[in-house]
Order: structure tokens, then C-alpha cells, then sequence
């Protein structure tokens, strides 16, 4: 049976600001996204049958239609008919390394795999556009994980322009194994506390010009890894931080440790910490082992990607 192996890298938000409400009762963002090369793989098989199996190694990762890599596999099943009958059903193996619930879009990353698998699979075609068109049907990080990279995300995070690549980051990542922050619970807190601060949508395009020409995307043009680490923001933190003590604690513990900028990625609970050299990065990383001493704590050092799904050589 013919199988397509796939490399999944999980993303950090350099950028999170909230604008305000969208007609669909979404949230207007604008975001800077960036890939990291943590990464799950996925291997995408045919299988001879009518059915959609998902396996993963993670006991805590649904197999069923609550997973996105199903929900995928699903949608480009509904999507292309024709394809499905001559090609059949697919298995579909997920090998975790990105930590689950942890805001590193590691349930989007593996949909975007689907995608890509499949559109190899049943020799469909598409162009990444198309992709990402499917892709923002599952969810809005979909998009971003197909293309990777380092870009703009704006719309409620669907609509990607990218942006200069930067390679020659690190990061060092890190969660609590035991804690999760609920995305919903996180926009609809935000929403309740700051809605009044809210722009019209008549000057949230405005907004998104400003910060499209800003210092952050400046910073980038310029790959000037020391102002980009200045200028971290994430509007989330101001719900977040305050309701999880450990979240907090870790961001401070990050930045005592040197780096040179740290900040929570999307709704948490990772805290991630930039730093120039991989020699920096572990030094920070064993810093806080040290300084917290906590064997709840995951800690990962890993390097900026300038892109998002590959296809893993054989």
C-alpha cells in the first residue's frame, strides 16, 4: 500500500493582539506566527478499505472524529469523491513529540499534515492556497501549519501573509505536563474584561495597517532576533497570567534565566524564551530545571523552521 511520511512542526505566536469582534462572533487578530522544528510525524497509508483509522503512540490523543487529523482525513473525503473511491480509505499514524493542549498548534499541525498527505496520495494537485482554503474549514492555526515559516496571520488567524524567514533562532519551550489552559475559556475571559477597549470593525483594518508597518515587522525585515525578543506581545497574558500562578512563575523564571525575551504562546500554559545560539538556549533551559526543580515541568530547546509541513525523507 502506498504511505506518505510527514514532518508536523509546531508554531509559537511572536505576536498576539486582539482588535475586537467580527461579525461571526469570532475575535479579529493579528498575529506573528513562527515555526519550530519540535515536531510530530505522521505517517498517511492506504489501507484497502472504506474507513478512516487513526493510531496514535500519545494515550491521550482521541482517535476518533473529536481529532482533527480525522476531521481532515474526513473533510477531504466529502471533498473529493471521486478520488476516495479509486484510492480507498487511509490509515493514519501519529508519532507525538509536540506536548497536547499545550498552545502550539500541535492538533492543527497534524490536520495540516492530512492535507498534505492526502493531496499526494490521491495525486490530486492542489496548490497551497487550496490547502490552506481546506485547511481554514478545520480551524484557524490549519493555514499557518501548512505553509510555516514565519508570517502574518490575520482575519481570526486564517488569512496568512508570510514574511521573511528567520532561521537562525532558538527557543527554549516550556509546560507544566499536568496543566492546560481551555482556548475558549481564555477569548471568552478576555472578551469579558476588555470588550469596552474593543475597535470598531470600521478601524480594525486601519489597526492591522499600523501594526503590518510597526517595529515587529520591521524587526524581521531586519532578522534582528535581540528588538524582535523587546517587542514579544500577547494579549492573552492579561487573562492568563493572573488565573495560573505557574504560567507566571515560569515566564519570570525564563527571564531571570538571560533570555532575551520571553513570552506565553497563543492561550498557554507553554512559555517559550528566544535566544541567539544553541548554546544560550541550554544554558537557559538548564537555568530554570535548576531554579524550579519541578518534575512536572517539560522543558524543550528547538530552532526557528522557514517552513511548515514536509514530506520526511525516505
Amino acid at each position: 500500500m502506498r504511505s506518505y511520511s510527514l514532518i508536523a512542526p509546531a508554531k509559537i505566536n511572536l505576536y498576539l493582539e486582539i482588535l475586537g469582534d467580527r461579525p461571526d462572533g469570532f475575535h479579529a487578530l493579528v498575529m506573528v506566527m513562527q515555526s519550530v522544528d519540535l515536531a510530530d510525524r505522521l505517517e498517511v497509508r492506504a489501507n484497502g478499505t472504506e474507513a478512516i483509522r487513526v493510531h496514535c503512540d500519545h494515550p491521550q490523543v482521541p482517535l476518533d472524529d473529536s481529532n482533527l487529523a480525522y476531521r481532515a482525513a474526513e473533510l477531504m473525503r466529502q471533498q473529493f469523491p471521486q478520488a476516495f473511491a479509486r484510492f480507498g480509505g487511509v490509515d493514519i499514524a501519529i508519532y507525538k513529540q509536540i506536548p497536547i493542549g499545550a498552545g502550539l498548534a500541535g492538533g492543527s499541525s497534524n490536520a495540516a499534515a492530512v492535507l498534505v498527505g492526502l493531496d499526494l496520495l490521491w495525486e490530486l494537485g492542489l496548490t497551497q492556497s487550496e490547502l490552506q482554503e481546506l485547511g481554514a474549514v478545520l480551524g484557524s492555526d490549519v493555514p499557518f501549519s501548512i505553509v510555516g515559516g514565519t508570517a502574518l496571520a490575520t482575519g481570526r488567524g486564517e488569512k496568512i501573509d508570510p514574511l521573511p524567514d528567520l532561521e537562525q533562532g532558538y527557543v527554549v519551550l516550556g509546560k507544566h505536563r499536568s496543566l492546560a489552559v481551555s482556548t475558549p475559556w481564555a477569548y471568552k475571559t478576555y472578551r469579558q474584561q476588555f470588550s469596552p477597549s474593543y475597535l470598531p470593525q470600521t478601524d480594525q483594518q486601519q489597526r492591522l495597517h499600523q501594526v503590518h508597518s510597526g517595529p515587529m515587522i520591521g524587526a524581521i525585515a531586519h532578522r534582528d532576533l535581540p528588538q524582535i525578543s523587546q517587542l514579544l506581545h500577547n494579549d492573552l497574558e492579561k487573562v492568563v497570567l493572573p488565573q495560573y500562578p505557574q504560567v507566571r512563575q515560569l515566564r519570570e523564571t525564563f527571564r531571570e534565566a538571560g533570555a532575551l525575551g520571553t513570552m506565553m504562546s497563543g492561550s498557554g500554559p507553554t512559555v517559550f524564551a528566544l535566544a541567539e545560539a544553541w548554546e544560550q538556549a541550554k544554558a537557559v533551559c538548564q537555568q530554570v530545571e535548576q531554579s524550579l526543580a519541578d518534575p512536572d515541568l517539560e522543558l524543550w530547546v528547538a530552532k526557528f523552521k522557514p517552513c511548515g509541513i514536509q514530506v520526511a525523507e525516505s
